[in-house]
């Protein structure tokens, strides 16, 4: 019976942790989300691809806050003529989930829609990840 409403309790305060992380990632996406749209109309800066406001993003869709908020400024600061530029991925440190969740898991969802792929950077722990997103999964789902 305690074990039953400890297991409630601690499911519950998960529950709230995920929804005020994820206000928390919206509170940082949305003002990119505007600048991404406003800079639409203006001839394309940036050094890196993708963009940095892509990169932030990303960041802050895999990442917590505070460790996007590190990469992301550090990735503003080095775009700049000073440094070469080119391409750029956001890294995540990223573990896999074991093959026997996916498999009784993937009969009940149906098709699934990649939109982000990882990357492995290495394959030692901790395991780093690149983010490369699948821009043909939105022309799918539309």
């Amino acid at each position: 019976m305690y074990a039953n409403k400890l297991y409630l309790c601690v499911e519950n305060k998960l529950k709230v942790m995920s929804v005020m992380i994820n206000i928390l990632k919206n509170f940082y996406i949305l003002p990119l989300k505007g600048y991404q749209y406003f800079s639409k109309m203006f001839p394309a800066n940036c050094r890196y691809y993708p963009t940095c406001s892509e990169y932030a993003k990303w960041q802050f869709e895999f990442n917590v806050p505070h460790k996007a908020f590190l990469a992301s400024s550090s990735r503003i600061l080095r775009c700049n003529q000073l440094f070469r530029g080119g391409i750029d991925y956001p890294l995540v440190e990223y573990t896999p989930q074991k093959h026997t969740f996916i498999e009784s898991f993937n009969p009940y969802c149906g098709k699934i829609n990649i939109e982000y792929w990882l990357v492995p950077q290495n394959t030692a722990p901790p395991r780093y990840y690149y983010i490369i997103k699948d821009y043909d999964a939105i022309k799918r789902t539309s």
